[in-house]
């Protein structure tokens, strides 16, 4: 587990760029390709004899209403916390803020599959948290990705 967790934030610095409006892929979320490749290293259970499963990656962009930012900050924690703790298929969520814009945030969202992605958006804790603050947010955009490489070092 903590080596997904290593290698998601390691994907995030290298890939920084990453809700329901305005997002790239399909309209349910369920936008990854069939033929989506698989991760050499990222086989989520299984015998060794099966192809390992790509874990499902989302980003996001975020901007959030300045006035509301500290607001918006204490809620996403509340949700992250939960969902990591709760949810076994959530693998790891990162939230960063621009340096010199931290109104405008960028997540990066690793699960087993897409169906764990599926079950988080579906949890009580990340309903109350789109419930919450939908007013805070201004902008909006997910980011459906492909993983290529995923790798992290080892503790």
């Amino acid at each position: 587990m903590k080596m997904l967790a290593a290698t998601a934030l390691s994907l995030l610095l290298l890939a920084l760029g990453c809700g329901q409006e305005g997002r790239e892929g399909a309209a349910t979320g369920a936008g990854r390709s069939p033929a989506a490749p698989a991760i050499a290293g990222s086989s989520i259970g299984g015998s060794g004899a099966e192809e390992p499963k790509a874990p499902f990656v989302r980003m996001a962009e975020l901007e959030i209403d300045p006035a509301r930012l500290e607001s918006y900050k204490a809620a996403v924690k509340e949700e992250m916390e939960t969902s990591v703790r709760v949810e076994p298929g959530v693998l790891a969520i990162y939230a960063v803020a621009e340096k010199h814009n931290p109104s405008k945030l960028r997540f990066f969202e690793m699960y087993a599959d897409e169906a764990a992605y599926t079950a988080h958006i579906e949890s009580a804790h990340f309903k109350k948290y789109v419930t919450t603050t939908q007013i805070m947010i201004t902008s909006r955009r997910l980011i459906d990705t492909v993983p290529v490489q995923l790798s992290a070092k080892r503790k």
